[in-house]
């Protein structure tokens, strides 16, 4: 394992939002691990994301345990995500923002297979947090060229 410490990030505009989407990358979660509280305006994702940062370049890698929380939220759209199949695995491929009337817009998470999120917000204002300590992988992901 590596030494790396674990990620703390805050997103408030879109740049910072494009260094937590690069952490994000391969992170997988299962559908049950998504929740929204509409009363506190939150959607959090908890997730096991591939430690790309850890520099490892053996065979496989690290994942880690970590949290991705938006705030400010008012709406929340899925497409192609099954909200009853509460322990399918999804794969994260990048979380982007889609500017609206400022400050507010949406966030759009989107998933391997087509599956997205469309998280409307008030302003931007995104936490990701590494929760627990890494472990190895066998699997380092990999994309088509």
């Amino acid at each position: 394992m590596t030494d790396a410490p674990p990620l703390k990030l805050l997103a408030q505009d879109a740049a910072d939002l494009a260094v937590i989407s690069a952490a994000l990358q391969d992170a997988v979660a299962k559908i049950g691990d998504i929740r929204w509280d509409a009363s506190a305006r939150t959607l959090t994702l908890a997730c096991n994301r591939f430690r790309w940062e850890g520099g490892s370049q053996k065979r496989g890698g690290e994942r880690i345990r970590s949290a991705l929380q938006l705030g400010d939220v008012s709406g929340v759209q899925a497409r192609k995500l099954r909200r009853d199949a509460k322990n399918a695995v999804v794969e994260l491929l990048s979380v982007t923002f889609e500017p609206a009337e400022a400050p507010g817009g949406a966030v759009l998470l989107t998933f391997a297979g087509g599956g997205d999120l469309k998280v409307s917000v008030d302003c931007l204002d995104v936490i990701l947090a590494d929760v627990s300590g890494p472990w190895s992988t066998p699997r380092r992901p990999g994309h088509a060229e």
